[in-house]
């Protein structure tokens, strides 16, 4: 009766909420309802169909079918009803969908569409449209729903939420990188398989071979990525800089100097500022700067002058010059086989894994699966021994580059490896001063190569890591514009969310702009202008930078001159017994005076930037493969550093147990962050490229083991009690190894100097002993075995004149030394200072190294113990023995001991016991050295030598 009567009646017969809700609910009811019965009708329609037909008509029936159904589906007026439909159906419980579909009225009606309704061609064609549509947008949402969980597991490490995630990040601080390697070393991979571009070498099966097809590929890589930027800079005019002014410093005289110190310091302080400032302006009148706050890389230049200040001399050696020992020519690889025969495989792993895990990593998507980027993968041309861990501190927190064996994949060649080395560390991140062959041998190979690990998991803790050839052909899909010219004028008239989706696309990309100066920039926010004009307004790039620390208030000169004053004054004012009260109203109006310079916008270190997208392209790169990358050269640096001290150990002949130990004697104090590479250049990069907002750590790790001066620090540090046990410092540079090796160098030649000249007084071999032990002759002593060589310190100022850097290698002999004797003992280190003291003459040597017992013992060399009954003070000294616990086999040598000078010349002692105080001195030096260099770990080398 209710369906018979008119809708005019029914509306009129309720009320106004009361038929809102029926009908919200009828509508929802039939959508319901018509989902449910197209669905099944096209489904069993397309089923029928597709039986009756042939298997080759019935392919093409069903590929045109659904072209032409999709096509009908999406220009339907009832595509937006029906699409909608399945979100429809989940807003609804299914427990009212069935009470509604067992109802009385539902069945009745269903059954008399049912019998009434026919089978059209076009229906059939509908509704088997409807249906793939609706089946291909569940494969959609559940290939979404796939990469969710794998960004998820991504980003929390392997943990279900941040709880553990810092539980995992303990843990592993509390590991040792012995523990981690075994724990990936459990790790089992494969390649993924590429038979269309390697092919497997006849001769050698271990050996993968390019096909031509890969061949194809990397010659498109090479000119649509690679030469790219190269072909905008020809076809521009050549850009010269402005020449630098030569500065002429007047020379002094010592006494002048002195007397005028304060004046003087000042005085270079300045010119060093002026030059800076000069320096920094000089290259903001670049034509081609891409922003005037982003700062860019030039060959041997960093941002305020040149890199190196050396002289020419100074240049022809040197790992600062990038010049490593026993490094020579290597022949070149195959570059069209993965050269399996000749390279050694390790996987690249850094712990902890906090600011690489990003929050958009980089997926490449292959064969229905998701490969994420793991890290790189190395190939050196010959073994890694077990080296000391390589350290480095980024964004206040310590990393740990680990280095496991692994077996090698199949699918890449060296020519892809070197085109992604172009492509990533010269076009895009321009480190120009970067490079991983021998010094001058340009024709050679690189010591090291690279490949980007791209893996999925696999079941049993495995991993299949993507063939080469995919990363290459997606680097290459990946390189178009980022703003189409094309699409420029719907994308700013489409609507907000649409355009929203867009941005999030391309936020946290690096994108490129070939042939500018910086070329590369990541993307943290993309804004659009829709005003209405004439022209199209290209959107912004926005990018959230760091300013070069020359440019901020730490390097702003009126800044540096004002917190001068306010530390002295500050200084003078805590001297005071009782300061005025006008004095401490001038600190606090100087303390205002600095805060207010640091509030300026100018002296700011962070910086927003935002450039025109108009000439950018895409890379497909995130911040996560530019995180790890840039610690590719801080590794390098570490194994060419070692793979040079193989030369030293053969030099000294002698090889380290602990190899830690010799990489401490040859770390200078001034050698702090380690870039392994240009230091502003990997700056200016990780600045550009790098991720937004890093996770700091404690920023007092910077100089917590370094700070030494000030009363505050030394009173700090003297009251700390020793350790129970010997314990590693944590003292990175060789000032404590210098410490020790002083005391081991002054007992060596001690001990020499007391044989060979029995007859010399303490004063006489003191003065021999200062001669050999001074500094110059140290330096020397150094130069005979090339420490300078070896050695890491900072290339900066400090050290380019031949006076510092001398002074610099003796203290790494002494260190050298201190290595040797906690490593091999005290024949070590003697073997090896006396074959470096008279290595150009071997009968010094000779006479050095053979020297003659004591006259006590050559004249009973059995022992004189047999005196003892003739002899009452023998007698005595024996109670002396056993209260010590120790029994002379040359009693007579205890006697002279305790003989003084006052005494005189007695047949029993044959003299006083002033050389043997010479010689005990040394020893007890020795002793209280090497303990406190053992047991007071957080000490200097200034407060050690105060506890002595």
């Amino acid at each position: 009766r209710r369906r018979s009567r008119s809708p005019l009646h029914r509306r009129r017969t309720r009320s106004p909420s009361n038929e809102r809700r029926h009908s919200r609910d009828s509508s929802r009811s039939s959508d319901q309802r018509r989902y449910t019965r197209d669905s099944k009708r096209s489904r069993f329609c397309s089923s029928r169909d597709r039986a009756s037909r042939s298997p080759e008509r019935r392919r093409q029936s069903e590929v045109g079918d659904n072209e032409v159904s999709l096509n009908v589906e999406l220009e339907s007026p009832r595509n937006s009803r029906c699409s909608n439909s399945p979100d429809l159906l989940r807003s609804h419980s299914r427990a009212s969908f069935k009470q509604t579909s067992r109802s009385p009225d539902y069945r009745s009606l269903a059954s008399s569409r049912k019998s009434s309704r026919s089978f059209s061609p076009e229906s059939l064609n509908l509704k088997s449209g409807r249906n793939s549509y609706i089946s291909n947008s569940r494969k959609e949402k559940a290939a979404t729903t796939e990469r969710e969980l794998l960004l998820e597991k991504w980003r929390m490490n392997y943990c279900a939420n941040t709880a553990e995630m810092q539980k995992k990040l303990e843990e592993l601080a509390k590991m040792k990188p012995e523990e981690i390697v075994e724990h990936e070393k459990k790790v089992w991979t494969r390649t993924a398989p590429a038979d269309l571009y390697y092919a497997r070498d006849e001769k050698n099966h271990k050996v993968m071979k390019a096909t031509p097809r890969l061949l194809a590929l990397c010659e498109r890589f090479h000119d649509e990525l690679v030469s790219r930027a190269e072909k905008v800079r020809t076809a521009r005019p050549k850009y010269e800089p402005p020449p630098r002014k030569n500065r002429m410093r007047l020379a002094k005289h010592k006494s002048e100097m002195c007397s005028s110190s304060d004046s003087s310091s000042e005085e270079s302080s300045t010119d060093e500022e002026d030059c800076t400032m000069e320096e920094l302006e000089r290259k903001r009148l670049h034509p081609y700067r891409l922003h005037p706050e982003m700062w860019y890389n030039d060959s041997g230049e960093m941002n305020d002058g040149p890199l190196c200040c050396c002289s020419a001399k100074a240049r022809r050696y040197g790992i600062r010059h990038g010049i490593y020992a026993g490094e020579g020519h290597l022949p070149k690889c195959n570059p069209d086989t993965n050269n399996a025969d000749r390279l050694y495989h390790y996987r690249i792993t850094i712990s902890p894994p906090t600011n690489f895990l990003t929050k958009i990593p980089t997926i490449i998507k292959h064969d229905e699966h998701e490969f994420i980027f793991e890290g790189f993968s190395m190939f050196s041309h010959f073994p890694l021994d077990k080296l000391p861990t390589c350290k480095v501190i980024r964004f206040n927190i310590e990393y740990t580059i680990l280095y496991i064996d692994e077996k090698l994949p199949e699918n890449f060649t060296i020519r892809e490896l070197d085109l992604f080395y172009d492509y990533l560390f010269c076009e895009l991140l321009e480190l120009v001063d970067l490079d991983f062959k021998a010094h001058n041998d340009s024709t050679g190979c690189s010591l090291f190569h690279f490949m980007p690990r791209f893996v999925r998991d696999l079941a049993d803790n495995g991993k299949e890591i993507l063939s080469m050839n995919e990363v290459m052909y997606y680097l290459i899909v990946n390189s178009n514009p980022l703003i189409e010219q094309v699409k420029l004028k719907d994308l700013l008239a489409m609507p907000q969310f649409k355009w929203q989706n867009f941005a999030d696309e391309v936020k946290g990309m690096v994108v490129t702009y070939p042939g500018m100066k910086p070329c590369s920039v990541r993307v943290d926010q993309l804004d659009r202008e829709q005003q209405k004009s004439d022209t199209l307004p290209y959107p912004e790039i926005v990018h959230f930078g760091i300013r070069p620390p020359q440019l901020s208030y730490a390097g702003n000169p009126e800044y540096q001159k004002a917190w001068r004053e306010y530390v002295k004054f500050r200084h003078l004012l805590a001297n005071m017994p009782k300061p005025s009260f006008e004095d401490k109203r001038k600190l606090e109006a100087k303390e205002n005076k600095l805060q207010e310079m640091r509030t300026q916008s100018k002296m700011k270190r962070d910086v927003t930037v935002a450039v025109s997208a108009k000439g950018f392209h895409r890379t497909g790169i995130m911040c996560d493969i530019i995180q790890h990358a840039m610690l590719i050269p801080v590794l390098v640096c570490h194994l060419r550093f070692h793979r040079s001290c193989d030369v030293l150990e053969k030099v000294i002949d002698y090889k380290f147990k602990n190899r830690s130990l010799l990489q401490l004697a040859m770390t200078h104090p001034s050698y702090r962050e380690n870039f392994g590479t240009n230091p502003d250049h990997a700056r200016n990069s990780l600045t550009n490229c790098g991720i937004r907002q890093p996770e700091y750590g404690d920023r007092r790790i910077h100089y917590m083991n370094t700070r030494k001066r000030g009363i505050n620090t030394l009173i700090n540090i003297m009251s700390r009690f020793g350790k129970k046990t010997v314990t590693e410092s944590n003292i990175t540079h060789n000032e404590r190894l210098e410490f020790l090796g002083d005391a081991v160098v002054e007992f060596l030649t001690s001990i020499h100097l007391f044989h060979m000249f029995p007859d010399l007084e303490e004063g006489g071999l003191a003065t021999y002993r200062a001669a050999i032990v001074q500094n110059q002759h140290l330096a020397v002593l150094a130069k005979i075995l090339s420490l300078e060589e070896y050695m890491l310190y900072a290339h900066g100022s400090d050290l380019c004149h031949d006076l510092e850097l001398r002074h610099a290698m003796a203290n790494c002999f002494e260190a050298l030394m201190g290595a040797l004797f906690l490593d091999g003992g005290i024949e070590v280190a003697d073997k090896v200072f006396a074959e470096t003291l008279f290595k150009q003459d071997l009968d010094l040597l000779d006479i050095w190294v053979n020297y003659p017992p004591h006259p006590l013992q050559e004249q009973e060399p059995l022992g004189d113990r047999k005196w003892i009954p003739s002899f009452e003070l023998l007698q005595n000294l024996t109670k002396f023995e056993e209260s010590i616990g120790v029994e002379f086999k040359h009693i007579r040598l205890l006697a002279r001991a305790f003989t003084d000078r006052s005494i005189g010349y007695t047949n029993l002692t044959l003299g006083s016991n002033q050389r043997l105080e010479f010689l005990g001195d040394t020893v007890l030096q020795l002793i209280a050295s090497e303990y406190l260099y053992k047991y007071f770990p957080e000490h200097h080398e200034g407060h050690l030598s105060v506890s002595v």
